[in-house]
């Protein structure tokens, strides 16, 4: 009895223990009831906090709604709306409906079926929507003090940070940079009946010179504001915008507003350009190839050869239920193919479609790091993003001109990816249908649909995604990846995307 009670003791302890461990980072919240411990997930350097938890701590009346994964906090005054894995937040007026949408600079995440959101991003957009003093103390202690005053201090100084715009008209669209002497790192922005709104936090503007600048392009009229503690604009813009990005500019203080028109529409006005934009051909590419075997895996496959099992198996499908559909290959076997050859393959072919297939990796090997994501063409925000598009890119080193892509940095990367936005909406379309099926049909686990900056994707002009396939650093995915039976697994969830994107493609294109 002893024995079996000094084991129970030491059981006891040691669950204890692990409680403690994965507890061991929370948010201390203070309100007038108390304190509370908020679960937490770091990411980056970022901190992201429990939403569900804080409502609860907070005593604030909330819906959650499993099937979509989004919840709705319920205040006074405002309904705030947060879906997970969106950088979208949306505030809904109680008072006269209107509706205020703010982007995040980074998305959120879902853990056990709760909703996390980055805290410093976020904390300005809970004080005006539950109209409570929320103040972030320190990294990991938060407090509410009552409700907000009804005027609130304007916390910037007096110093002018926002002093020129730079207006430019592209093909595609219009890139406005906003020159400022003080790095902006949240913003917010909306868009209703014409007008684009974007306010950046903690940021006041030379509103008089502001409101002398030319307008031109999508932009016919702008207005700036200083509010309080930040600036707003807000940008009447004509019938022809579709949609806009909000982006920091590396090794500066400014920030690039890429605002997209309708290049796309109208393809179908005539029954030529409806034969023109007919989904005849699908364009495979099998990443890496030849001398440029890309990451090796834990169980000693290469990458190379992982992408082109998959992209092979995937184009037999095809060939085999979509008889009028052609497949293209920027390769069937072990070849090396310059990044900027595949892109032309895909042109020269007229490709409606085109897919990149890869392997993710980490340095160290191997790791619990597990999942597929699907990439679209922008310049990734995350150092992560960064990271994967630096690797994917560093296939350069093997071609004989890589100068070639030297100017594909920073702002001229955004000018050339703005080129791809005339078919961002068909290439969104197209990772939503790959992450639905593949998270359903392989047991890989999603990562989510993000943006990186990769040079394969530039010179394809036409709808595109890159895929990473698993990570081949980490025991199960390079298992699943590498066995015959997983590619194929990977190749028909990808089919059943494609199958399912003709559809919506074919009933886009008769609409417009």
């Amino acid at each position: 009895m002893r024995k079996f009670t000094f084991l129970l003791t030491i059981i006891l302890l040691f669950l204890q223990g692990i409680i403690s461990a994965q507890n061991a980072d929370e948010i201390v919240l203070n309100t007038s009831k108390g304190t509370s411990y908020i679960p937490v997930y770091k990411r980056q350097g970022i901190v992201y906090f429990s939403i569900n938890d804080f409502a609860d701590a907070v005593s604030a009346s909330y819906y959650i709604n499993d099937e979509t994964k989004k919840i709705e906090l319920k205040y006074p005054a405002h309904n705030l709306k947060i879906t997970g894995q969106n950088p979208f937040l949306i505030m809904t007026s109680k008072d006269n409906k209107t509706e205020q949408i703010y982007q995040l600079p980074t998305s959120t995440y879902i853990f056990n079926n709760k909703i996390y959101i980055p805290l410093r991003y976020s904390i300005d957009i809970l004080r005006k929507a539950s109209g409570q003093d929320i103040v972030i103390e320190s990294d990991m202690r938060v407090a509410v003090k009552g409700k907000l005053p009804n005027d609130i201090p304007d916390e910037t100084t007096a110093k002018v940070n926002i002093t020129d715009l730079k207006i430019d008209q592209k093909a595609n669209g219009t890139l406005i940079r906003v020159k400022t002497n003080k790095r902006i790192p949240s913003y917010y922005s909306s868009y209703k009946n014409g007008i684009l709104t974007i306010i950046f936090r903690r940021v006041n503007a030379d509103v008089d010179k502001l409101a002398s600048i030319d307008t031109r392009g999508l932009i016919k009229n702008i207005n700036v504001k200083n509010a309080g503690p930040d600036t707003q604009f807000e940008f009447s813009v004509s019938k022809d915008y579709t949609t806009s990005e909000v982006l920091n500019v590396d090794g500066s203080k400014d920030i690039l507003i890429a605002i997209h028109n309708k290049a796309f529409s109208g393809a179908a006005d005539n029954d030529k350009n409806k034969e023109k934009w007919k989904f005849d051909v699908i364009v495979l590419d099998a990443g890496h190839g030849g001398k440029d075997g890309g990451a090796i895996g834990v169980n000693g496959v290469k990458e190379k050869d992982v992408n082109l099992g998959i992209t092979l198996a995937l184009g037999r499908l095809i060939e085999k239920d979509m008889k009028d559909v052609k497949v293209v290959y920027t390769r069937k076997t072990d070849t090396f193919v310059e990044l900027y050859r595949r892109g032309q393959i895909a042109n020269e072919n007229d490709g409606k479609l085109f897919i990149s297939i890869h392997c993710n990796s980490t340095p160290r090997k191997p790791t619990d790091a597990t999942g597929f994501e699907v990439y679209l063409l922008r310049p990734g925000r995350t150092k992560e993003a960064i990271a994967i598009a630096e690797r994917e890119n560093s296939v350069i080193q093997y071609e004989e001109n890589p100068k070639r892509y030297e100017k594909l940095t920073d702002e001229n990367f955004i000018l050339v990816s703005m080129a791809h936005s005339a078919y961002m909406r068909y290439s969104e379309k197209f990772s939503e249908l790959v992450d639905k099926t593949y998270s359903l049909q392989t047991d890989i686990p999603s990562r989510g649909v993000k943006q990186a900056g990769f040079y394969v994707l530039v010179g394809a002009s036409m709808p595109s995604v890159l895929v990473e396939t698993g990570f081949i650093s980490n025991n199960h995915d390079a298992k699943y990846i590498s066995s015959k039976r997983g590619q194929a697994k990977i190749a028909e969830s990808l089919f059943n995307a494609i199958k399912n994107y003709k559809k919506f493609y074919e009933s886009t294109l008769k609409n417009d």
